[in-house]
């Protein structure tokens, strides 16, 4: 305990977040770690007889029980909706771009599961959705197109759009049988993967022939064109798209924490 004997000791943000970073976590778990809680030095005092009962039955391994709770705070964190924050300091990209780094982090935390790329093509799908008054097929990001027979992950009249986190070969040879069937591609990605998209298209011959968009502008043009470049029409077309993007994830995911809430 500390001093006065109100609290419990080391049990602040600091120290938290000190064994969190060990483990490659880098997200606050809690401002005040418990430290203000009345039942903190109840749950201490429980919890330490409960270690010293398991020390007497030699089964006090510190090291896995250190791990173990680690894994319920990764339990917790991703069990937790992304946020969108309209903040109307920012352009749109940033904060389109805060909403796909924190899926980033998610996935460096965790381990197989591809949070980025889902919320990317959901997004995308959204805005498709709502630009075409609900005449887009939708499907779960784990569904692979060779299993399921489409030729991109949306196509629209002659345009087949393919959405990915991480541009690769594979992309690109759907876009040449793309072209093959008088479809025209369209490669939407992160930031980074934009030049890495074009030159692998270039590679193949098609790079003139292939249209590839930053997903930031791609759904922050999209906001601003609909929104008419006002403030309450761009806040609107977000909510509209978040609004949509969720019933999309509701209807074809089985992980609730890709919803999003939005703030601000």
């Amino acid at each position: 305990m500390t001093m006065g004997g109100g609290q419990v000791k080391g049990l602040g943000k600091s120290q938290v977040q000190a064994i969190l970073k060990d483990y490659g976590m880098t997200r606050t778990l809690a401002e005040e770690g418990g430290r203000t809680s009345r039942g903190s030095l109840g749950n201490m005092r429980a919890y330490v007889s409960f270690l010293n009962q398991l020390h007497d039955e030699a089964l006090a391994n510190l090291g896995f029980i250190e791990s173990w709770w680690v894994d319920r705070v990764r339990d917790y964190f991703a069990a937790q909706p992304f946020t969108l924050r309209l903040d109307p300091s920012k352009s749109l990209r940033a904060v389109v771009r805060e909403l796909l780094d924190q899926a980033q982090k998610r996935q460096a935390e965790s381990s197989g599961t591809m949070f980025v790329g889902a919320v990317l093509q959901h997004l995308v799908g959204a805005k498709l959705d709502i630009l075409l008054e609900g005449k887009v097929a939708h499907h779960g990001v784990s569904v692979a197109d060779e299993v399921s027979g489409r030729e991109a992950d949306f196509l629209v009249e002659d345009t087949a759009i393919h959405v990915t986190a991480a541009p690769n070969e594979a992309v690109v040879r759907k876009c040449e049988r793309n072209l093959a069937a008088a479809k025209r591609p369209i490669i939407v990605t992160l930031a980074r993967g934009v030049a890495v998209a074009q030159g692998l298209a270039d590679q193949k011959g098609i790079g003139d022939r292939v249209d590839v968009f930053d997903a930031e502008q791609f759904i922050a043009g999209n906001i601003h064109e609909r929104g008419k470049f006002a403030r309450r029409g761009r806040e609107d077309i977000a909510h509209q798209i978040i609004e949509k993007y969720n019933a999309i994830v509701s209807a074809h995911e089985t992980d609730p924490s890709l919803q999003i809430e939005i703030a601000g």
